[in-house]
Formats: structure tokens, sequence, C-alpha cells
């Protein structure tokens, strides 16, 4: 790793990329990298919030094939390739974000957050795919940026290792420039846990007008402990905790409800595992006319259009010595890998669409209309593996 300090930016770069910073008045420029195993590079920026990130992809001779995630794992370009000696610039927004609250307090990281790529003022880049080449990355401020924030628990987070993936760091690879994905959720959430955290408060200090809040929580909340919530009483006074808080920034709440667990009975269909918590989420949607995104009914038909056995492809279930130095089968039916992950944020897009939101104008138009009940198949799904690997069960279950 070499690391460099220039006008209050530093650039921390692992692999082996040669690389030159030019920094700008507001902008500071990254020069130069390509070869056949994954960059990871981060930039150190003062101020948290959104900002543009243009990025040139290829070789001034050879060809090249890259897939870029930001921060832990965020998805942003699948496959971006080029011809030998041609490049392709492509933009995005991406968000960062500090645990900072004010200057006494703090959102109370647990242990597995220390250090984490999402809670520092850097935006950390990651390059991989057959030969990831890249001649420059420009990054500016996006002050007017619409940040779409998101609260939930294990199955939204940003996972940090493979082979878990969630639906909340697949998502910015569906938007245009001006959209930035803050992902806030975290494993083992639960909405009395997020407000208790102060993950609420945090995330409300850095909404504007124009921003949207997806809230998404069932998995925990059902749980007998600290935590629990009764689904018709305190989990729908919760709920409407934050929708108000959110609309009094003048932001757009929406509501998730959650993803099944893979729970198939002996006719071939899933069993609901969730009790009454999707139903007043529905409930709670319509009595505060609030958008509402039903992935508890997608996913039903996502897994079994898949069926009981291929379905096992979208989870964290894998065999001992699937990957190098795994001891033990991995066997978690409610954490994704990436392919479940990606459907599922396909789902959501489709939840955006379908709820008439404004946000669906910023959606990129070359991804089709995506049926659950027709998903892509597994076989077919390629994303090159971040070098990050953990066998370590996400909080939550």
């Amino acid at each position: 790793m070499m690391r460099l300090a220039v006008l209050g930016f530093w650039l921390a770069v692992v692999g082996s990329a040669q690389v030159q910073i030019r920094p700008g008045i507001r902008n500071v420029w990254v020069d130069g990298f390509c070869g056949n195993e994954p960059h990871q590079i981060s930039v150190g920026l003062v101020i948290e919030g959104n900002y543009n990130v243009k990025v040139t992809f290829g070789d001034p001779k050879g060809t090249s094939s890259s897939t870029l995630r930001v921060e832990s794992r965020r998805l942003i370009f699948e496959k971006v390739e080029t011809a030998k000696a041609k490049l392709e610039t492509r933009s995005f927004t991406a968000n960062i974000r500090n645990s900072r609250i004010d200057r006494s307090d703090s959102v109370r990281l647990k242990p597995r957050e220390i250090g984490k790529l999402d809670w520092d003022n850097q935006l950390s880049l990651e390059f991989t795919g057959s030969r990831p080449c890249v001649t420059e990355i420009d990054i500016s401020p996006a002050d007017d940026a619409v940040t779409v924030f998101l609260a939930g628990d294990s199955t939204v987070v940003d996972q940090d290792n493979e082979p878990y993936a969630a639906w909340g760091q697949m998502l910015p690879r569906f938007f245009k420039p001006g959209v930035a994905i803050a992902n806030y959720a975290e494993s083992g959430e639960a909405l009395k846990s997020f407000v208790a955290e102060r993950r609420l408060e945090k995330l409300l200090t850095q909404m504007k007008r124009g921003d949207y809040l997806f809230i998404q929580f069932t998995h925990n909340d059902q749980k007998q402990g600290s935590a629990y919530v009764e689904p018709f009483t305190s989990y729908k006074e919760y709920l409407k905790r934050f929708i108000n808080e959110a609309r009094s920034r003048g932001a757009t709440p929406v509501l998730v409800t959650s993803m099944h667990r893979r729970t198939f009975g002996e006719d071939g269909k899933i069993q609901n595992s969730l009790g009454d918590y999707p139903e007043a989420m529905r409930q709670t949607a319509r009595e505060e006319n609030v958008a509402l995104i039903d992935l508890t009914a997608m996913s039903k038909i996502f897994y079994e259009a898949l069926g009981a056995e291929e379905s096992k492809k979208a989870f964290v279930i894998y065999p001992a010595g699937t990957f190098p130095n795994q001891k033990d089968e991995l066997k978690d039916n409610t954490h994704f890998n990436s392919y479940g992950a990606y459907e599922l944020a396909k789902c959501i897009v489709e939840g955006i669409k379908s709820a008439r939101l404004d946000l669906a104008k910023f959606l990129i138009g070359d991804t089709p209309a995506f049926d659950p009940a027709h998903p892509d198949p597994p076989v077919a799904f390629r994303l090159p593996l971040s070098p990050a690997v953990s066998f370590a069960k996400p909080d939550g279950n």
C-alpha cells in the first residue's frame, strides 16, 4: 500500500497500481492503473455527503474488463469492457459518512463495525474483473444530489465480505448519476435498536428536502427480547415515527415489507415465518398514505419460481471447500449471496416503478422490466468475487 497526502485529500492504494493524484480546488483526480488482479483505492474526503465520481475505464495498450464496487461492496458498474486502446467514461454519485452526530456524541457502533468502510470520511473503490483498467478517476462534491437513505437489517446492509450480500448494496447499480444510496442498515437491527443506537438520529442529520427514506424491519423485531415489538401496536407506532421524521424534513418515506426466509413446506410453497408484521406494515402504509414496496409478496414468488432446490443458489448455502479455507458447510436460509441480493434489488426497482415515485426518473435504462415469477437463472449470473471473504454469519436471522 502507498499513502499520499495532498491538500486535504489522502489516497491509499492496495495492489500493484501505480497511481498519481492531482488535486484541484474542489476536485481530486486519480490517474492510471491496469492489471490482472483487484485494485482497491481509498480517497480521503474531509466532508461527509454525496460526491460525483467519473471513472474512465480502459487501457491505451490493450483490452480491459472491470467491475466497480464502492465503500463496503456497493455495486456500481458490472463488467465494463473496452477494446484495445479504447476508453469509456462512466459516472455515478456516491455517499460517504462518518459516525459523528455532533461534537460530543456518535452512533453507537457495534464492534464489528469499527473500521468498516461505510463509517469513515473516505470514498473506497474496489475494481475487480478479468483485467480491471482505469485511466482516470475524477471526484467532485454533489451537494444537490438526491439521497436515498436505507434503514434496515442484515438483508439490506452493505455486507462487507463474500459470500454474503444484501439488496441495499446492489441498488446503486440501477441508478443514474444524481442519486446516492446511503445505506444505514446494519446486521441484527430492529426498529427499537435502530433508534436506541442513534442510527436514525444520525441519518436525519444528513437528510434534506427531496430525499427518500426506505424502511425495512421485521426479522429481528419479531423475536422475543429487548427489541421485540408487537405487530399491530408498537411496531406500527415505530414505523409512524420514522415516517413522520422523514416527512418533517421534506423527504419521502417508503415502507418495504421484509422478504421471506427460505421456508419451503412439503407442498413446495413458502411458509410464512414473518407472522403479522408484513400485514401491519401494509396497514400502516394505507393509514399514512405512504408508498409501499411489498417485498414479502415478491420474494415468495421469486423463491417458488426457482423451487425448493434451485432457490438454495440465492442464499449462502455452500458445501465445505467451496471457498479457500472454508472447512465447514454454510447453510443460511435467511442471508443472500450476490445473486439473491441482485434479484431482490430488481424487485425493489420494480416496486419503485409501481409506486410511481419521482425517484423512478433516475433509474438507468439498460435493465428490462423484472418479473419475480421469471427470475434470471442462477447459472447465468456472473459477478466477480470481492477479495474479502468471511464465513462468520451476520447478526440476525
